[in-house]
């Protein structure tokens, strides 16, 4: 090359550590995005169930979607969804526990199959008092976390997510946003825990799945690399 000639700059490329960021960042929203729009679905589809069956009450002056529903109630949960079924796979690699226990998608249908049986009998099945009803549902989300997860941290994301749950829902009560048909527990039904326990061992696994399917994608990638 002569001198005082320069090289012409090439098409730069991304090194192993940048191409890996930016690769894990456009899964990581996909993941979101996916898990959002699964928990608006649910949100719609369970809710509705609970107005029909007058478990909730919403004013008329809110009642404003096509299921009759609060607008705000799909998007709630829809975050809520992505933010849990982030989480576990998240807490999973921190406490270097990778979840294997029955990883297949068969597995993550019925438990979601599960699930809206679960809020499907609190809503639906009668019993002599609330105690009853509240033990039942219990049993049956322990169940469903044995079931279909049977991991310490799957199990302590999902207490945690049942008492703060349930503390919002007490103050979205508490200042007349909605009500519960006979509360029983500080504004609202005392087998609401049990719910909301059971809708995260569910978006876990859901969130476990697609973080599972992520890594195999990005296995193969490397290998054809």
């Amino acid at each position: 090359m002569a001198e005082g000639e320069t090289e012409s700059p090439g098409p730069k490329k991304c090194g192993p550590y940048i191409s890996s960021v930016t690769s894990q960042s456009v899964n990581l929203m996909i993941r979101g995005v996916v898990l959002f729009f699964i928990g608006v679905f649910l949100a719609l589809v369970l809710n509705l169930l609970q107005i029909q069956r007058n478990v909730t009450l919403f004013p008329p002056d809110v009642i404003a979607s096509i299921f009759s529903s609060a607008w705000w109630v799909p998007p709630c949960c829809g975050t809520a969804s992505a933010v849990i079924g982030l989480l576990y796979p998240c807490i999973d690699r921190h406490l270097g526990e990778p979840h294997k226990f029955k990883r297949e998608w068969s597995s993550v249908m019925r438990c979601v199959a599960v699930f809206v049986g679960i809020n499907h009998a609190s809503a639906k099945v009668d019993f002599d008092n609330n105690i009853q009803l509240s033990l039942t549902l219990a049993a049956l989300s322990i169940g469903l976390w044995w079931t279909f997860d049977r991991s310490r941290s799957g199990f302590g994301l999902g207490v945690g997510i049942a008492f703060l749950a349930t503390l919002v829902t007490q103050l979205l009560v508490y200042n007349g946003v909605y009500q519960y048909t006979s509360p029983d527990f500080l504004y609202v039904r005392s087998w609401l825990p049990c719910i909301f326990f059971a809708g995260g061992i569910t978006m876990g696994n859901i969130g476990r799945q697609l973080a599972m399917y992520e890594c195999k994608v990005t296995a193969e990638k490397s290998h054809q690399e």
